[in-house]
């Protein structure tokens, strides 16, 4: 599906942007990554890259032209897409990737807020706002120590936000002087990250001066200016090895990438400094075709880091642990606790027959490259039911309720760290087997924290289905601006009665949590009994 791309808030002062000059024009391929325009800021002209993949359908602010950030700047989509529906759509339907789009381009120059004379070549480099939702940030990992050059373009450290853990580049070239958050710290965007500068810059009272709120947790660390004598501070990477006592340096990412992914680290090349392996050397990798055929050798697999026992615990002895939040579940606890106590939920339960969609999807299934789950289905037939019922498809404002007349259904995917929701944009338009390759990816990709942001926001409506793991009924937290979630079982094999006799059946029980601000108690209800008909009844779906 298209994407909108909109003027990008480059900086902490930036109101509006002007396009310097376009390296794309309409019609012309992109691929993530590419440079699409050059944008002059109220700092400095920045290039701006492309987070998305396909032909450069439309350009909303020509060369020259200034537009205040978050106006349309480009539509990128397949060729021949039709987004007239797009060009149509009000300012908040079509802000889907304001702050994706230059996750990693967020210029350090834009989170310098110094409250006091900074040393010639000397950059203040504050944690980066790297999505919408984003408040606070945890340093993942250094991949620079104190003492390091630096050039444009580097990886600094992976920040982990409460959404994925991401790569943030440095846009400046010098030493790293400083660093102002630890690996494991947490801190409010804009708080103090590092300092950046000559090397040997006396920086004493820069950290002390800058006023960011930083948190608590943020230990300031190595503030001396740095000497070719003097140690680098010690960063918490500990080599994987081998028992051939062969070192494979990687980072803490790239190696997660790689477990899920059952890579050998010791074939991959490292691409990172010190042939350090870095998240794209995993996510590149080929294995050759005898490492394909081959047998692994236990003796010569990278072994974890560290491994973690569980204590023994007696009888009768008490023993507890302390885990530290990641961002990901504190923002999971404030939105859900701000969502039940401001949004009056109720909940409305309906049984569905699945005989019908068992059936049907045997035999969708057994056409060649196709595979749909029962998700898919109803996910497919929810799409079709908020179409006839959009007081669902709605959100609740102070002085209005907004119904959405497109559909967007986030799906929750269960993670690592807690739970995120990847949106399918326009759901209604998509077929089953899309829905179905869209979902699959989305989950992939969540579940390995490579989602954009972008890819995680405009839900109208949400879907939460633990019927795989044995759950047959449960009630969700609606995920808010949305004004319901449903709440999918488990198919259950049953006795059932029809006509008049008792037969064995399948059954899955449905429950829509609803605002009532928005929803009243028929609106729901009506809106299940068409969702029934759809799921009962799949060959209306495909109409």
């Amino acid at each position: 599906m298209a994407t909108v791309i909109t003027m990008p808030r480059l900086s902490d002062t930036m109101t509006e942007g002007t396009v310097a000059s376009w390296l794309k024009k309409v019609g012309d391929k992109v691929s993530e990554g590419d440079i699409l325009a050059e944008i002059e800021t109220d700092k400095a002209t920045m290039e701006f890259e492309s987070f998305n993949s396909g032909s450069l359908l439309y350009i909303g602010i020509k060369e020259g032209e200034s537009a205040p950030c978050d106006s349309l700047l480009a539509i990128i989509g397949k060729e021949g897409e039709d987004i007239s529906s797009l060009l149509n759509s009000s300012a908040p339907e079509a802000k889907v990737a304001e702050e994706a789009n230059h996750t990693v381009l967020e210029p350090t120059t834009n989170n310098q807020q110094p409250t006091t004379t900074l040393p010639k070549g000397v950059v203040v480099v504050t944690m980066p706002r790297l999505s919408d939702t984003m408040t606070d940030g945890t340093v993942a990992t250094w991949l620079k120590k104190v003492g390091d050059k630096v050039s444009e373009g580097d990886i600094l450290a992976e920040i982990e936000t409460d959404k994925a853990t991401m790569e943030f580049e440095s846009f400046n070239a010098g030493t790293l002087l400083y660093i102002g958050i630890p690996e494991g710290g947490t801190a409010p965007c804009d708080s103090l990250l590092a300092i950046i500068g000559p090397e040997g810059t006396n920086i004493t009272g820069i950290a002390e001066n800058f006023k960011s709120g930083a948190s608590t947790a943020a230990v300031e660390t190595v503030l001396e200016p740095t000497t070719n004598n003097q140690q680098p501070t010690t960063i918490n990477e500990q080599p994987t090895t081998t028992t051939s006592n062969e070192r494979v340096f990687v980072s803490p990412l790239a190696k997660k990438i790689a477990d899920e992914k059952g890579i050998n680290l010791s074939q991959v090349n490292g691409s990172g400094e010190n042939g350090r392996i870095i998240k794209s050397d995993v996510e590149n990798f080929v294995p050759s075709a005898t490492t394909q055929n081959a047998q692994p050798n236990v003796n010569t697999q990278p072994q974890v880091e560290v491994a973690v026992a569980r204590p023994f615990v007696a009888a009768g002895e008490k023993l507890t642990e302390e885990i530290k939040n990641s961002q990901m579940r504190k923002i999971i606890a404030k939105r859900l606790a701000e969502s039940l106590f401001t949004a009056p939920h109720y909940n409305l339960v309906i049984e569905v027959t699945m005989d019908e969609a068992i059936k049907s999807r045997a035999i969708i299934n057994s056409v060649p490259d196709t595979k749909v789950s029962f998700n898919d289905m109803v996910i497919k037939a929810s799409a079709m039911a908020l179409k006839k019922h959009p007081k669902i498809n709605s959100q609740w404002r102070e002085d209005s309720i907004l119904i959405n007349y497109h559909v967007n259904i986030g799906v929750a995917v269960a993670v690592e760290d807690g739970l995120v929701v990847p949106v399918l944009p326009f759901t209604d338009a998509m077929s089953l087997s899309q829905i179905g390759g869209n979902v699959r990816d989305l989950a992939g990709r969540a579940k390995s924290k490579k989602l954009l942001p972008s890819e995680m926001e405009g839900s109208t409506f949400t879907i939460s289905n633990l019927g795989m793991f044995g759950i047959t009924e449960f009630n969700s937290i609606i995920n808010q601006p949305n004004s319901a979630i449903l709440s999918v079982g488990a198919i259950v094999e049953k006795p059932v009665v029809k006509n008049g006799q008792i037969v064995v059946g399948n059954t899955m029980m449905l429950s829509l949590a609803c605002d009532h601000r928005t929803i009243d108690g028929a609106t729901g209800a009506q809106f299940l009994q068409t969702l029934k008909q759809y799921i009962e009844n799949p060959v209306t779906m495909l109409a």
